[in-house]
């Protein structure tokens, strides 16, 4: 998803419950959602580019194409992407939070 703006953004969650990976650029709701996948860390959701340019989009689609022949890291990254949690329930839990640390520090 080479985006050049991208004010919310749906497609990559859906990609990410499938365990499709994305490769997306850092705009708007992409940037959001996506964390670029380290294999040193093994953290990360998919693969992610900053400037609006063909070369960075390839460089990150040849980086995918290279992390896909080493199925351990693949596989690692398939789990990472669909355990992302963009439910209403884990909204509504984190709203939660913030009004009771809110109502507590108006307490005093």
């Amino acid at each position: 998803m080479p985006s050049k703006f991208e004010p919310c953004g749906l497609n990559q969650i859906y990609s990410l419950k499938y365990g499709t990976i994305p490769v997306v650029r850092a705009t708007g709701g992409l940037d959001d959602t996506i964390v670029h996948y380290s294999p040193a860390t093994r953290k990360g959701n998919g693969f992610k580019f900053n400037r609006y340019d063909a070369k960075e989009f390839l460089d990150q689609i040849k980086g995918a194409i290279g992390l896909y022949r080493q199925p351990d890291h693949w596989n690692q990254l398939i789990r990472n992407a669909m355990a992302a949690d963009f439910s209403w329930k884990r909204s509504a839990e984190a709203y939660l939070q913030l009004y009771h640390k809110a109502i507590a520090k108006k307490k005093g």
